[in-house]
């Protein structure tokens, strides 16, 4: 991990199974595929599901504040706590979580390099037994706007001319296809890109087995696309998901100061009456 400009938020399956019998860390599994935690999981980590667990169940959104403080203290997370995130599909709703913690102040938050299939390719255990915490009384320390964007502050990028990063696959930024495969639920009504948004799939960051690629890697996978450091970023997706992936690359493995996640990305955008679109592939 040498060269990342946080290499701290990054940590190895080695190291993550000398912490399993540490009280102050608290592992976490989001996935994808919301079954796959009961199949078997890392020894102690709880269940946090992107659906079930970190939505509002009311409004389009994420949890409060208030309902985040429950969550945490439910898992037994103090303010001191090490939280380490892991998943399926090389951790992309594991850093959803991760984007959570940091949008509401928690300050030792780390992501396992490689996620789920990385452990269980190495052989490491695996159970089916659900954890239970002493319950704690979490506060949270802040709320972090600086790293969400809303719809209004998309408008203002256009009309600034700043770089948006459209993370999606080729098919779903080029207007081909209305949502990811499988995802119908989650597409619509129109297809395309946010104008002159350039496309760099968030899959492009990772290597085949599941860990982040170098920083020379990644620093030139964005630079050729004229994402550059002296700017403010706004990455988005379909449903934010993997735009937090992109957000947690240029932020913490590249040390880009201005990068926001648009997490209403392309559900809302594309469903949103007078928002300009445009289509076909990236030049």
């Amino acid at each position: 991990m040498t060269g990342y400009v946080h290499p701290e938020v990054l940590v190895e399956t080695d190291w993550v199974e000398k912490q399993l019998d540490n009280p102050v860390v608290r592992l976490i599994e989001s996935d994808e595929d919301a079954l796959l935690y009961e199949t078997g999981h890392i020894p102690g980590a709880a269940k946090v599901d992107w659906f079930t667990t970190l939505q509002d169940p009311v409004n389009r959104d994420f949890l409060s504040k208030n309902e985040f403080e429950k969550l945490c203290s439910s898992l037994g997370i103090s303010e001191d706590t090490t939280v380490v995130f892991y998943g399926d599909k090389s951790n992309w709703f594991a850093v959803y979580a991760f984007w959570l913690f940091q949008y509401y102040g928690h300050k030792k938050i780390q992501i396992m390099n490689g996620g789920r299939a990385k452990w269980i390719a190495e052989g490491r255990p695996l159970t089916t037994e659900i954890p239970t915490f002493y319950a704690t009384h979490y506060t949270a320390s802040y709320q972090d706007d600086s790293i969400r964007a809303f719809r209004e502050d998309v408008f203002r990028h256009l009309q600034r001319k700043l770089p948006l990063v459209d993370v999606r696959s080729a098919k779903e930024y080029s207007g081909e296809m209305l949502h990811m495969p499988g995802y119908p639920q989650e597409g619509a009504q129109r297809g395309g890109h946010i104008p002159g948004a350039v496309n760099i799939p968030w899959s492009m960051a990772v290597r085949e087995d599941n860990t982040f690629k170098s920083p020379q890697e990644l620093a030139q996978l964005y630079r050729e696309k004229g994402i550059t450091p002296d700017k403010e970023i706004i990455a988005y997706c379909r449903i934010g998901e993997r735009s937090s992936h992109t957000w947690f690359v240029l932020t913490y493995l590249l040390g880009y100061p201005n990068v926001l996640n648009y997490d209403g990305s392309w559900t809302e955008w594309g469903n949103l009456v007078g928002a300009p679109i445009e289509k076909g592939s990236s030049a």
